[in-house]
């Protein structure tokens, strides 16, 4: 495939030979080393004490502000000075900045948004927006986009500088400088896991948004248009349906190509944007977890993301929603030590990269519309860059449900998050569903929410044995199923409905014949709460009182029960009894 690694090798210094003016390149701007500057790194080893410190997880928290992106928590390596926490500017390039600077009627919120983000982003912490709303996902990615080409940009001026200093010292009969070491192994420095192909489309505009014509060629752009957006002349069903007809946040995050196996190569010069650069060529790496790992699966190795230093993770929610063990892998093998050489200069590597310390100066940067257990893991354990790392934070309001439903919230008692599983499914096989089917009303027109398909398949094995009429709807169903399950219920030929919250992701289909909810967790989406509240009152004549719901939980669904029931009402219904 013309977007996989080949067996071309290329190194970090290869980077100099493609600009055809060195002195036109320096502009005299800044190109101190990013590193350098934020994290006292030049020519000296990692500090022992930050990455112990790291690996302890022994952070100094503190709490505070940053306009747009509201308030937030700080993790600061304890006993490191990571710099200052606000930056001066933003430290783009005046050449970077030019195009949006340039952009007229962009909307004063916006406008602060952008500038919030890239005075944090310029510190080199790392970032996890966790509440990252539709609306600001346009500028957000503008916003990043900007920051990882100003990256890639000094990190190529501080190459071409030294290619010179070299040229120079060999043309006058001296012996190389020794105290150049400004390259990784490899040159790919910048990976950004997306969930679809419409998000690789939507980010590559983003990045070419600061390259625009005709200073800037973006080659194969007609090519990457192509495979990476809808055939030609196929309709989007969802983007050109009329508002309302389905939910907004179904249509954004599936409207256009939603491919999940995909992994492009992007290479930047001075003058052109180049997709389809073989990976060892490229400056970034644009895949999906899955794309990427069958890559590295098939090369048997993952040398190219040996040297990356800005890992973006966006729409992390739906990237929870597809299997999170291929995010797992794809971060099992970032920034290790190379199995080959690849005509790599080592007297020009710096020196973190041959310690094997790279991953504590990566900058990631994790965006999701909202927090689940597994994307604050990811933060807490796997991100350990020294300079610190910042999580925006969110009060959320009580999901607003139809007036008068009497929603009953079951708390069982667990006091270990391994034993959760098992103690959630023996609280609904022995307490819960016996008292539903022991009711007349409760025993029919019920559906059963199972957020996760492991418990799914649980629950489901369990109502076999069990003498009801059932039927299900999972994320594996197929058409003829789904539509086949859906009629048997809301007919009354199948007393119970099993449903999966990815099914509901995917599909999002309005379900009649409920008057019964029982929600075995509470889902990770806080409008799929709402949504099947609302369901009942899709059939004539059915009024508030004869809709019932349960919700079953524990103190590990904080995340989820806070979305659902308001920031305040969770504490109060996870407080020790």
């Amino acid at each position: 495939m013309e977007d996989t690694p080949q067996d071309v090798q290329m190194g970090d210094g290869d980077q100099g030979q493609e600009i055809v003016s060195a002195k036109e390149e320096m502009d005299i701007e800044d190109t101190t080393d990013p590193y350098e500057q934020h994290f006292g790194c030049n020519s000296v080893h990692l500090s022992e004490a930050a990455r112990l410190s790291v690996d302890e997880r022994a952070w100094n928290l503190q709490k505070s502000s940053r306009g747009r992106l509201g308030p937030t928590h700080e993790s600061i390596p304890e006993g490191c000075d990571p710099g200052p926490s606000i930056m001066k500017g933003d430290a783009i390039l005046d050449r970077l900045k030019k195009p949006s600077n340039a952009r007229k009627g962009v909307p004063k919120d916006q406008h602060d948004l952008r500038n919030d983000l890239l005075t944090t982003l310029s510190t080199y912490r790392d970032l996890y927006l966790s509440s990252s709303s539709w609306e600001n996902r346009k500028p957000t990615r503008e916003a990043i986009s900007l920051h990882l080409l100003n990256h890639i940009t000094k990190k190529r001026r501080r190459v071409i500088k030294n290619n010179e200093r070299i040229s120079n010292a060999t043309k006058a009969g001296n012996e190389p400088p020794e105290d150049i070491q400004d390259q990784g192994f490899t040159r790919p420095s910048v990976l950004i896991l997306l969930p679809f192909r419409s998000s690789a489309l939507a980010w590559f505009s983003a990045l070419t948004t600061h390259t625009p014509s005709p200073e800037y060629q973006i080659e194969n752009h007609t090519r990457f248009t192509s495979e990476y957006g809808l055939p030609s002349g196929a309709i989007d069903k969802l983007a050109t349906a009329e508002p309302g007809t389905y939910p907004h946040d179904h249509v954004e995050t599936f409207k256009g190509n939603v491919d999940d196996n995909f992994r492009v190569g992007i290479k930047l010069t001075r003058k052109s944007v180049k997709p389809f650069t073989e990976f060892y060529g490229c400056d970034i790496i644009m895949a999906s977890p899955l794309g990427l790992r069958q890559s590295i699966q098939k090369e048997k190795n993952a040398d190219y993301l040996s040297s990356i230093e800005m890992l973006v993770m966006d729409q992390l929610d739906a990237l929870t929603m597809q299997n999170w063990d291929h995010v797992k892998f794809i971060l099992d093998h970032l920034n290790k030590l190379p199995k080959e050489a690849h005509d790599t200069d080592f007297s020009r590597t710096k020196p973190w990269y041959l310690d094997g310390h790279s991953e504590y100066l990566r900058q990631s940067i994790l965006l999701s519309a909202y927090k689940t257990p597994e994307t604050r893991q990811l933060y807490n354990a796997r991100l350990k860059n020294v300079a610190g790392k910042i999580r925006t934070d969110k009060r959320w309001p009580p999901i607003e449900v139809p007036e008068g439903v009497d929603q009953n919230f079951l708390r069982f008692e667990c006091g270990n998050p391994k034993d959760e599983t098992d103690k959630r499914f023996n609280y609904f096989t022995t307490q819960l569903l016996p008292t539903i089917l022991k009711s007349a009303v409760q025993s029919s027109n019920t559906v059963i929410f199972v957020p996760s398909y492991f418990d799914f398949v649980r629950v489901h094995n369990h109502f076999r044995k069990l003498s009801v009429s059932f039927t299900v709807l999972s994320e594996y169903s197929t058409n003829q199923e789904i539509s086949r399950a859906r009629q048997a219920f809301f007919s009354g030929q199948k007393s119970f409905l099993i449903v999966t919250e990815r099914f509901h992701f995917y599909k999002r289909y309005k379900l009649r014949g409920i008057r019964n909810l029982v929600f075995y967790g509470p889902p990770d989406h806080p409008q799929f709460y709402s949504e099947y509240l609302s369901y009942p009152f899709l059939d004539d004549g059915v009024e508030s009182l004869d809709v019932t719901c349960r919700v079953l939980y524990s103190k590990y669904d904080w995340f989820r029960l806070e979305r659902i029931a308001g920031t305040e009402e969770a504490i109060e219904l996870t407080k020790s009894l």
